[in-house]
């Protein structure tokens, strides 16, 4: 019987794979780019194949001018932004794909890639296994957040780069005025375009938001009981969000300064311990109660489970465009422990990593 109830739980994955990805492309032959240069920040190697070249639509897409200015700045691209970890090298390369794979205009899609580690060597992964994509790397200084940063629940919730998206507003260019944060461990299944033109009003930040979720929980008694602290929500009907997948407004972040209104609660964590998640909190100080909500097919979380061993999780009722694996299993470690839960076989096609054996 266990068998046969693991079976029908593949089964119902294969067939959600049908009805999300109606337009996969078979890939071409596998051609590894074994990037051995990658070893100066890494005991293995990382190895993808190349990725299939993605065209626009042309009687649909807008032409990319860059005679008159930086092609970073041109109008007519849809900005993305990504962190290149190398203990989520893997994720973050098939979340480029399959937001490649999805899109109409695909040659219209500039990501932003931030990284802590060397970008020499990442640059050269990035256009061997993607050569027709418009990117750039930022390496990012950990010096800015790290005294900043306090301990979390999760040690991997601690790590600098974790804090890269508050630094958006300053690290990318002054011309581009919005752009799409992603988490590295999630796949688009619909096309980024229809996210980008989602409409944020007065807001600055845009994202799912979940207010059934029980937002006391997220903060410490002692923020409750102080009303320097709980004051904060005033006035405010907070509610959860998701900061793996959110669209911002660059120039509303820039004219408020949020970078160093996050900064302060940070500075005030380090101090009265007032959350014990990581960088998620302080967004949820700053922007809870004003945030741009966004269809929640955009961001169907949790698919990681939770901190148990093996917890696998469904998706959520309603339609589907981005399936995120938030929480501590993410789909390719199970993967390749054979201890996959049915949803991850929705991550695999994917995946462009291909295992390296040591001779």
């Amino acid at each position: 019987m266990q068998w046969l109830l693991r079976f029908s739980g593949f089964f119902s994955a294969a067939l959600i794979m049908i009805i999300l990805s109606p337009s996969l492309q078979s890939f071409p032959p596998a051609e590894a780019i074994r990037s051995s240069s990658l070893a100066s920040f890494s005991d293995h190697r990382f190895s993808f194949r190349r990725s299939p070249v993605f065209r626009n639509t042309h009687d649909y897409c807008p032409s990319v001018i860059t005679r008159s200015r930086p092609i970073v700045c041109d109008p007519s691209l849809v900005h993305v932004a990504i962190t290149l970890d190398v203990d989520y090298l893997r994720g973050s390369i098939a979340a480029v794909h399959s937001v490649l794979q999805h899109s109409l205009c695909p040659e219209n899609i500039f990501f932003h890639f931030l990284t802590s580690v060397e970008t020499q060597n990442l640059e050269t992964l990035v256009k061997s296994t993607f050569p027709h994509l418009k990117f750039k790397l930022y390496p990012f200084d950990d010096r800015i957040v790290r005294p900043l940063i306090s301990t979390s629940v999760r040690q991997a919730l601690e790590q600098p780069l974790n804090y890269a998206r508050n630094y958006l507003a300053s690290l990318l260019e002054p011309c581009i005025r919005r752009v799409i944060y992603l988490d590295s461990d999630l796949i688009l299944v619909d096309d980024i375009a229809k996210l980008w033109n989602t409409s944020l009003g007065s807001k600055t930040i845009g994202a799912p938001e979940y207010c059934h979720a029980n937002f006391t929980k997220y903060f410490t008694p002692a923020f409750w009981s102080e009303k320097r602290f709980s004051g904060t929500f005033r006035n405010r009907k907070p509610c959860y969000f998701n900061t793996g997948v959110m669209v911002i407004d660059l120039v509303k972040w820039r004219a408020q300064g949020y970078t160093k209104r996050i900064e302060r609660w940070m500075e005030i964590q380090r101090k009265e311990r007032i959350y014990e998640l990581g960088s998620l909190p302080p967004f949820l100080l700053v922007f809870a109660g004003h945030v741009a909500p966004i269809e929640h097919r955009w961001n169907q979380h949790g698919l990681g489970g939770d901190n148990v061993r093996g917890s696998c999780r469904d998706l959520h009722p309603g339609p589907v465009s981005l399936l995120h694996w938030s929480g501590s299993g993410k789909p390719w470690v199970r993967l390749d422990s054979r201890n996959a839960c049915p949803l991850d076989s929705l991550w695999a096609p994917y995946d462009l990593y291909v295992h390296y054996t040591r001779r």
